[in-house]
């Protein structure tokens, strides 16, 4: 399952520490995260709960980005 999600963030570099930072969460298959239009696009791997796979997303981004958001 794919989603797309808006994002805040402040810089384009941060957003690319964010987009591994998803990659690495268990139950993400992959991720992008797009600056431009502050947007996270997120693969989930197969039976994951989007939810809580999100909120695992969202603290592994935090602790490169103390004040980002992910609007889920």
């Amino acid at each position: 399952m794919k989603k797309t999600y808006k994002i805040e963030v402040d810089c384009a570099n941060c957003a690319a520490k964010m987009e591994e930072a998803a990659k690495k969460t268990p139950g993400v298959r992959d991720a992008v995260v797009t600056f431009m239009t502050l947007k996270m696009k997120v693969e989930f791997e197969e039976g994951a709960d989007c939810d809580t796979v999100m909120a695992e997303v969202l603290k592994n981004c935090r602790k490169i980005e103390k004040d980002c958001e992910i609007f889920f």
